[in-house]
């Protein structure tokens, strides 16, 4: 998505700072039509960036292969391979993608419809050859290649390319039918601006948006129960529960821009949800530079929040969750095991002990940690904090909380996806200060379920582990917590796993 320029950006600090009207907060559940239709969306859909990403790498490799297997077809399979041959193939593959991404070949729009760029992709192969040719005359190299070879794999590459598009044009239509390759949006904000909004995107061909719904505040004299044939669901409010049982991909606010005091509203309890957030600009009377504007279509949207870590992100952290969880598993195996015994020595019960806590979009999820208290004495709500010379926990207990050993089972949580290795640590459900739950001392608690909760995070190598016995305690944590969903990167990811340990050493607040 494009950026827009800082000046016209809402920031995430003059969005939680904003002090909301008194009485905007409705609270309440989510009525049996809007969960109805919430639980249509369950399954996770498959990212269009995703589709096209797969497919650059899928077609280097049958470009490369098939150049290769030319290649050893002519000259034979036991043949001394000539360095120049590979390194062409895989120059001419790379270059032909290359330029099938810059001509715009991987838009969803265009894999739909491989017939009408059918020329393109042929002037674009076409072109990678020319290009090799050249290059191989500026370097007085072009009598070491078979023109032969190179003509053959010119037709095979095509049709093989080709051929994957005819294929991926029947799965894309098919995936798009089914619900399994869509972005999923839902309109915040009724009435006709709503209607105007809907009608404009059901125009743009080729179209991966599905709009689940509207939800607004205002009653139904102000905004109807029916704008262009989609449902009126509920308030605001009752949106973040809709979009935590749904798996919505991005909300769309039908307001003007100029509505400031509104849209601030709006953004104050829309911006915990791991959604995009994007404001229609398509009736706007302020006119923004174009690359101010990300687009649906032609549809011109304002970017004000973007769903953190996804896409390649995602992917990318994924990969070093398991290698590292494996890591972590095979190094502290010893440890792990001697720690069970010890347990199960100290005390009776199972060594395990599983919590159920906040996870990814305030989802439950079962964390493992080693067991610290006695059976009868353990507190699985986590309703009451744990404190110095607790007389729950165990002698053992005592040691691996310190030590933080009672968390080494957290790799498993992280090598099967529940958990993160690196992220806002993850509370249990009825955790509590001065009899308030987390999210009733600090405003915005819910942002950091963001992302997916880890075993380690910036906010414990900073000092904040242990007893939470103070707001200060809770709000510093979240503080910590949220800088670091807003700064990702794997670098940082790699920083804070590295320091880990290190920090751990202050056990000064780890009973």
């Amino acid at each position: 998505m494009n950026e827009i320029d800082p000046a016209h950006r809402f920031s995430i600090n003059a969005v939680r700072n904003y002090d909301a009207p008194a009485g905007s907060e409705k609270p309440g559940g989510i009525n049996d039509v809007a969960r109805q239709v919430a639980s249509q969306y369950r399954r996770d859909t498959m990212s269009p960036i995703m589709v096209s990403g797969v497919l650059r790498m899928v077609e280097f490799a049958l470009l490369f292969l098939s150049g290769l297997g030319v290649y050893f077809y002519y000259v034979g399979f036991f043949t001394y391979l000539a360095w120049q041959y590979p390194l062409a193939i895989a120059a001419t593959s790379f270059l032909a993608v290359v330029l099938l991404d810059v001509t715009d070949c991987y838009q969803i729009a265009a894999l739909m419809r491989p017939l009408a760029n059918f020329g393109r992709v042929l002037l674009v192969w076409a072109g990678s050859f020319a290009l090799m040719a050249l290059t191989a005359f500026a370097i007085k190299a072009s009598e070491d290649f078979s023109r032969l070879l190179f003509g053959t794999w010119f037709v095979i590459g095509f049709l093989l390319v080709f051929g994957l598009r005819l294929v991926m044009s029947s799965l894309i239509r098919r995936w798009a039918r089914d619900g399994r390759m869509e972005r999923r949006a839902l309109i915040v904000g009724g009435g006709k601006a709503a209607e105007q909004l809907i009608r404009s995107v059901e125009k743009q061909p080729y179209n991966d948006i599905r709009i689940c719904g509207i939800f607004d505040d205002r009653n139904d004299k102000r905004s109807p129960p029916i704008v262009a044939g989609y449902p009126k669901l509920g308030t605001i409010s009752e949106l973040i529960e809709f979009a935590r049982i749904a798996r919505i991909d991005m909300l769309i606010v039908s307001l003007p821009l100029t509505a400031e005091s509104r849209v601030l509203q709006l953004l104050k309890k829309l911006w915990v949800l791991p959604v995009d957030i994007r404001l229609s600009a398509h009736s706007n009377a302020l006119q923004f530079r174009p690359r101010a504007y990300s687009y649906i279509g032609s549809v011109p949207m304002l970017d004000i929040f973007d769903k953190p870590i996804n896409d390649w992100d995602s992917v990318a952290k994924r990969a070093f969750d398991i290698v590292f969880s494996l890591i972590g598993i095979i190094v502290f195996s010893p440890v792990m095991l001697a720690t069970a015994m010890a347990i199960k020595l100290d005390s009776k019960g199972p060594v395990l002990f599983k919590q159920k806590r906040h996870g990814f979009n305030n989802e439950t999820i079962e964390v493992y940690k080693f067991r610290s208290m006695f059976t009868d004495r353990s507190d699985p709500t986590a309703k009451q904090t744990v404190t110095r010379n607790d007389p729950r926990v165990t002698r053992v207990g005592r040691f691996i909380r310190k030590t933080s050993i009672d968390e080494l089972p957290q790799f498993f949580n992280s090598l099967f996806g529940s958990l993160s290795l690196v992220g806002p640590r993850p509370h249990a459900i009825a955790a509590q200060s001065h009899n308030l739950l987390y999210n009733e001392v600090v405003d915005g608690y819910f942002a950091r379920h963001k992302v997916k909760p880890g075993v380690t995070g910036w906010a414990q190598i900073n000092g904040w582990r242990g007893e939470m016995d103070t707001n200060e305690k809770i709000r510093m944590r979240t503080e910590y917590d949220l800088y670091y969903i807003e700064n990702w990167s794997m670098l940082f990811d790699l920083r804070i796993l590295f320091l880990t340990p290190i920090r751990l050493l202050n056990t000064e607040n780890a009973y």
